[in-house]
């Protein structure tokens, strides 16, 4: 697997909401950055899994839950989601981006 991974050879994966848009921008067994787009009203739904993740706000405003915490971020917040811990979102702008970091790789997004 190469180090160098371009844009131009991501593609767009749209999810079931219609409304909610991401795209594998590197990965390898250890690590995986993935940036994801929300159009209006688009929601990441509550969930867990046995990754660590980091969260970074691009654009937009989101309103996040991690385990029992609800909180608002915007662009340059960000919010770390341990493993097993339920987390979720909404966007509250009209669009919203996020990246996404995992450790290790979410071999299910693949």
């Amino acid at each position: 697997m190469s180090n160098f991974f371009y844009n131009d050879d991501s593609k767009m994966i749209n999810l079931p909401d219609g409304k909610t848009h991401r795209k594998i921008l590197a990965h390898n067994d250890e690590l995986m950055l993935v940036e994801v787009y929300f159009d209006k009203d688009g929601v990441g739904t509550v969930h867990t899994h046995p990754h660590t993740q980091a969260t970074y706000c691009l654009e937009g405003e989101f309103e996040f839950t991690v385990g029992e915490e609800k909180k608002i971020i915007k662009a340059g917040d960000t919010i770390v989601m341990p493993s097993d811990v339920a987390h979720g979102c909404r966007v509250l702008t009209d669009s919203g981006k996020i990246i996404d970091i995992f450790t290790p790789e979410r071999k299910d997004f693949l």
